[in-house]
């Protein structure tokens, strides 16, 4: 039986929560001063706020196969969005579940292409069926919407069936890869809206609903497995339109990482890989989920405050729905047993370097993650602010830890640490990002060490050997210099490289089929 530090016995019920797209700053505990999030700080404040985690990939698909299996992306094989993860996958949910864990995931899975009508994910809700599927044995899904489309979710059909007049309340979602559709709100910014839905019927209230209708429906001495995955702060940006005078964009400043003006924008950008300009003046466009027609350099400033705004908002009601999902566990009388672990896939630009959404760039605003485990109370874990490096291929191996099981081999990742003699040792995250569109490969392998972020681009079609990126977060938090070509940081660089090459992780002997964009 592998157990991480502490006492951690058997019995152990686990909630796992996540959003998508939200950022480590999104949080009053990881020094966010605008959306109210008391109760994740509380959280925080009683278990363990991991500062230094990051994902494997930035992406929706790739992480949260990374965060099921416990493994890279190249070891599951989910290297970008619209591959599947084989449905016989070794996963922490079926783990758990063969051990007599009951298993839910209530919200956003996305294990199988959104856009793709030949899995689970897409025909379960109009087939009335809620699995079992992927180990879990029970799935009630939602996307970012509510207007039902070629994807009909549990969601979208639950709002269409008892509320119809309120899908058409929802942004026209045209989709990532497509127009950016009908901007919205006061600033036309891409991807706003007006929501007029009521709040206790929009998907993040659905999802904790779900949860915790679900939870009512175990006995009192099972243990269990449930994935609460909220789909927000994900654009669209269209929360209910009664939330808004919870954040009013004017009265916001721009964000740190917004450079202040288009000329200022493209001098720090013509410092990086060629990619990073082109997108920007809208003279490419590099993955599938950023809105065809969008030209970052064409943002104003109110229309980047308003979907910060928005997002604000949005983090706002998913600390409410937290807050109801733990008391309710409590009131359960179960409070005392259950791990509970929040987190996110990827992060969202926000208005750094003037840009919105994400992809193949590997900043912090994509890569840094909000991370946060309470551990049950009864397992007698001290508090703790944990600075060494960890991320999501990390937290299958915890779970099944707290869990009391050994950790399979399958797994890639190790137990989080939960104080700083056990962090020892922890050096580096690996961050890889390996996709195409309109004809342009990237493939970029990122490392994060010491302080220091090395990205290193890969021979493609579009790259050639050579090119990559190098910053010191110590004076450059917000990755504007690049010394990938500074004389003084050769040798740094060498090494950084070599460390990141000498710890890429295994992988598959044969890729998987990309069968969808998204």
């Amino acid at each position: 039986m592998c157990r991480i530090e502490g006492e951690i016995g058997m019995g152990r019920k686990i909630l796992l929560i996540t959003t998508d797209q939200q950022r480590y700053d999104a949080l009053g505990c990881n020094g966010g001063a605008v959306a109210r999030t008391p109760a994740i700080d509380a959280l925080a404040a009683a278990g363990l706020n991991f500062h230094q985690a990051r994902n494997q990939n930035t992406v929706c698909m790739p992480e949260r196969a990374t965060i099921l299996t416990g493994q890279y992306i190249n070891a599951h094989g989910v290297t970008s969005n619209g591959i599947p993860l084989p449905v016989d996958a070794p996963n922490l949910a079926a783990y758990l579940h063969d051990h007599g864990y009951r298993t839910a995931l209530l919200g956003k899975a996305h294990f199988e292409p959104a856009s793709h009508t030949d899995y689970f994910e897409n025909w379960a809700a109009t087939r009335g069926e809620t699995g079992p599927h992927r180990g879990f044995d029970r799935m009630e899904l939602c996307g970012h919407t509510g207007r039902p489309g070629r994807s009909l979710t549990h969601y979208p059909q639950w709002l269409r069936d008892n509320y119809a007049g309120e899908v058409d309340g929802f942004h026209e979602y045209t989709a990532n890869g497509g127009p950016s559709g009908l901007g919205g709100g006061d600033t036309l910014a891409p991807q706003v809206w007006h929501n007029p839905i009521p709040r206790g019927h929009y998907h993040t209230d659905w999802t904790a609903d779900r949860t915790i209708a679900f939870l009512d429906s175990l006995a009192e001495d099972e243990d269990w497995f449930v994935w609460m995955s909220f789909p927000d702060p994900h654009h669209p940006w269209d929360p209910p339109q009664s939330e808004l005078s919870r954040v009013d964009w004017r009265d916001l400043d721009l964000p740190a990482g917004y450079p202040g003006s288009a000329d200022r924008t493209a001098d720090i950008l013509r410092t990086k890989p060629r990619h990073w300009l082109e997108w920007f003046e809208g003279r490419g466009q590099f993955n599938f989920e950023v809105p065809a027609d969008l030209v970052p350099a064409n943002l104003t400033a109110d229309q980047i405050r308003e979907v910060n705004a928005m997002v604000h908002v949005e983090n706002e009601l998913i600390d409410d729905a937290v807050d109801r999902v733990v008391r309710h566990i409590d009131g359960l009388g179960w409070g005392a047993d259950t791990d509970v672990f929040y987190t996110t896939d990827h992060g969202e630009f926000q208005g750094d370097f003037g840009m919105l959404f994400k992809g193949p760039y590997h900043v912090e605003g994509l890569m840094h993650l909000p991370f946060i485990w309470r551990p049950a109370p009864s397992a007698g874990i001290a508090p703790a602010e944990i600075n060494a490096p960890v991320g999501h291929v990390d937290l299958a191996p915890t779970i099944c830890a707290a869990a009391g099981l050994a950790v399979p081999d399958w797994m890639q990742g190790a137990p989080l640490p939960t104080d700083a003699s056990s962090a020892r040792g922890r050096e580096r995250t690996i961050t890889e990002w390996q996709d195409g569109f309109a004809g342009a490969d990237i493939t970029m392998r990122t490392l994060y060490r010491d302080g220091y972020i090395c990205t290193a681009y890969e021979k493609t079609n579009y790259y050639e050997d050579g090119v990559g990126e190098l910053y010191d977060l110590s004076d450059d938090p917000q990755q504007w210099r690049n010394l990938w070509d500074d004389p003084a940081r050769q040798s740094l660089k060498s090494d950084l490289i070599a460390d990141l090459y000498d710890n890429l992780p295994e992988g598959r002997d044969e890729p998987l089929e990309k069968v969808a964009q998204v």
